[in-house]
């Protein structure tokens, strides 16, 4: 779904992982949230960590690319070319080998071997498998951390011709649209809302960029300022100059609904830390004998798979939580972990959803649906069915994302590009409901409703 331009990439492994890390990227991208570098060395290749099958098979490629031997020849003297495809990547050789002898300028052969695996991964023509520069692998460490420098937003890309999906370059058919902006950022102080399409940052154009590239512009230097040209509702474009700062996400919001009988959860992402604080939240409601939970998802891009997993063992017991399908059909349950703190048949929970709910928020999302432990409140999700696994590149040479399955729900439902739908869906026009109910929240309004609770507190702010 949605990546991030200050987002917290989908990872299967700790912050800082190097090597193979997996997300449901799940953006931020957007957002958000995948854990994605020594002097150079005769031969550039990845991590010695355990990869997927998918991977290996691609670095046999990547190693081609990023060995030093005798280039622009068409021998098997070639170390990392099979002879069988030595025919095949003759033409490549022969366009190094030519620009290294005969171009007349300076020539960054790093650069030329960056460029050859961006072409490769991008003839793939997947939003979600790119290649990252050393910088925006940097970027991505900072976003995966939780703290990063930028101004604050959650972005995707979508099809001109739809409000849902996503594409791989900027232009005509293809638009970069705000998610939403993170609580208490440059981009909320600065008024930037949902469904906002970015043109242009600092005056020039995103057209013909990519996600990562659009992404690696806005963000930047804490206290430097970025102008981005804005078109909302269809009206006249217009600037917004907001200046940079950190951004520290809050993964995990509580409340007291409903008198106290109602513990409201709102994640804001999906890490390691969010997993460990969800599951300390609802464990202190259930010692003081909560039974009815609100989760929210709302705007939650996703984030690391095991948190995912993680956060929906805390409401099942057992089980499948997603089915993992990869290249070969091959379908593979990760189940629930053990020890969930409210797994009891008293348990209610109601999950808010919209269509900026993607990835791993899906992924729990469908597990309570799927397994009858929760009900979905709200609008269809964003549609995001699939997992990447990042690669650091040695060398300083960066890394990239690559998609290597399918995820399923319990049901073995594949929900990419179509979301879930909510067991109880919420009107809304624009800002809301026609007419606001008890909370000033039609969602949580609707939640207490499905789980019989009487609404007894004021309103909840909300990120515009």
């Amino acid at each position: 779904m949605t990546d991030l331009f200050d987002r917290e990439p989908d990872s299967g492994g700790p912050p800082g992982t190097p090597g193979a890390s997996s997300d449901a990227d799940a953006v931020m991208p957007s957002a958000g949230p995948a854990a994605p570098a020594p002097a150079p060395a005769r031969r550039r290749g990845v991590s010695a960590l355990p990869l997927a099958l998918a991977t290996v098979a691609l670095l046999a490629g990547a190693a081609l690319f990023l060995s030093g031997f005798s280039l622009g020849t068409r021998t098997a003297t070639t170390p990392g070319t099979p002879a069988t495809d030595a025919e095949l990547f003759a033409p490549f050789w022969d366009v190094y080998d030519s620009i290294t002898k005969s171009y007349v300028g300076d020539v960054d052969r790093e650069k030329l071997v960056q460029g050859a695996i961006d072409g490769m991964i991008g003839a793939l023509d997947d939003p979600y498998s790119s290649y990252m520069s050393p910088e925006e692998l940097q970027q991505a460490r900072e976003s995966i951390g939780g703290e990063f420098s930028g101004v604050g937003a959650e972005v995707t890309t979508r099809p001109t011709d739809s409000a849902t999906g996503s594409c791989a370059t900027i232009g005509p058919t293809c638009r970069l649209v705000i998610v939403a902006p993170i609580d208490g950022s440059p981009a909320e102080r600065a008024d930037l809302r949902s469904g906002d399409v970015i043109t242009a940052v600092d005056g020039r154009s995103v057209d013909g960029e990519t996600l990562d590239e659009a992404i690696a512009r806005i963000r930047g230097a804490r206290g430097t300022e970025v102008t981005l040209t804005l078109v909302r509702d269809a009206g006249a474009p217009f600037d917004v100059a907001i200046v940079r700062d950190t951004i520290v996400s809050r993964q995990v919001d509580t409340r007291e609904l409903a008198g106290g009988a109602v513990t409201y959860v709102r994640i804001a992402s999906f890490s390691d830390n969010a997993a460990r604080q969800f599951a300390a939240a609802i464990r202190a409601s259930r010692e003081q004998g909560v039974t009815k939970f609100v989760v929210d998802l709302r705007d939650n891009p996703g984030g690391f798979v095991t948190a995912a997993r993680s956060i929906a063992s805390q409401f099942i017991a057992e089980g499948p939580i997603y089915w993992e399908e990869a290249a070969d059909g091959t379908q593979v349950a990760t189940n629930a972990a053990s020890g969930g703190a409210a797994t009891g048949p008293e348990i209610r929970v109601a999950v808010l959803v919209n269509g900026g709910s993607a990835s791993a928020s899906e992924i729990v999302a469908g597990a309570l649906q799927d397994t009858g432990r929760g009900t979905l409140v709200g609008e269809t999700t964003f549609g995001k069915g699939t997992i990447q696994q990042w690669v650091d590149l040695t060398a300083e040479s960066g890394g990239f994302r690559l998609t290597i399955a399918k995820w399923l729900t319990p049901d073995k439902r594949w929900i990419h590009e179509k979301g879930l739908q909510p067991d109880v869906a919420v009107p809304t026009n624009g800002t809301g409901a026609d007419e606001p109910g008890p909370t000033g929240d039609p969602y949580i309004d609707a939640a207490l409703g499905a789980l019989g609770a009487a609404a007894r507190i004021p309103a909840l702010s909300r990120a515009a």
